[in-house]
């Protein structure tokens, strides 16, 4: 098995092209167990990237990964977000300092804004700026920002990374968000990369993986992983799940999937609105 691949943020750190999606994660108190050994043989595969979010089950979620990763905390790159309900200056302080406490840890590694809200941009990246000072958190990015709201950010702010919708059936950012973070050199992170299952009963990704010997949601990944600015951060629900999508890792497609694929799921032709889950 390969190694794990890894991006570059604007820093220049690097992080794993394939993570861990936790959303939902810690709703169910009897999949407890799964979920935390299915993020803990994540971590054993290199998949060492986990997203969570003060939103997901109001902190259940990161209360689950603080227990997953305790004892490893120093192998572990983890992301978090603030609501935007909680994005003025003295909210997304709260709102970190109550995430670092659920997480069991002392710094957030990269903090994001979830979405857009109703507080202006500077005057939450002025929140983020004094927490990465104060050392609560490494770095901060957003999420759901298409970009014209990029072009919002206080001149000089530059997010680690913009976390989107992004899959076959979801290509908007293609056309204009991509190109622009590329020229940022701010990577994609692609939540929902197999549009929760939806888009693996397709025909043509099911004719893709059959010709390699793969899965359908291997594709998909395969698909998102084939960038080399695009981090994916699908989620598992057992360790069989995740072992699955650690492989999509070392699947590569060709031209001829590629343009396949192209034809079962165009790219976009204009611009889109950022699509939102």
């Amino acid at each position: 098995m390969a190694g794990i691949r890894t991006v570059a943020l604007p820093s220049g750190e690097r992080v794993p092209a394939l993570g861990q999606g936790t959303w939902r994660m810690g709703d169910d108190p009897a999949r407890r167990a799964e979920e935390i050994a299915t993020l803990r043989r994540g971590l054993d595969l290199g998949l060492t990237l986990i997203d969570t979010a003060e939103m997901y089950g109001h902190g259940a979620s990161e209360e689950l990964v603080g227990e997953a990763v305790r004892g490893r905390r120093d192998d572990v790159y983890l992301v978090s977000k603030v609501l935007p309900s909680h994005a003025d200056r003295e909210g997304t302080v709260d709102a970190c300092h109550a995430s670092l406490r659920r997480l069991g840890t002392e710094r957030i590694d990269l903090y994001l804004l979830h979405w857009r809200g109703d507080v202006p941009l500077h005057e939450t990246v002025e929140a983020l700026d004094a927490l990465v000072s104060e050392g609560s958190i490494g770095a901060w990015g957003v999420s759901n920002l298409d970009v014209d709201d990029l072009a919002d950010l206080p001149g000089g702010a530059l997010p680690a990374t913009d976390q989107v919708l992004y899959n076959l059936t979801r290509r908007g950012p293609e056309y204009d968000l991509m190109p622009r973070c590329r020229e940022l050199g701010v990577p994609i992170m692609a939540y929902s990369p197999v549009e929760q299952g939806r888009l693996l009963r397709h025909r043509a990704l099911a004719s893709v993986a059959a010709a390699h010997g793969r899965s359908p949601a291997q594709v998909a990944l395969a698909w998102v992983l084939r960038r080399d600015d695009v981090i994916a951060i699908p989620k598992a629900s057992t360790v069989a799940h995740v072992e699955e999508n650690r492989a999509a890792l070392d699947l590569r497609l060709t031209d001829d999937d590629l343009a396949a694929l192209d034809r079962a799921f165009p790219p976009p032709a204009g611009r889109q609105p950022l699509d939102i889950l």
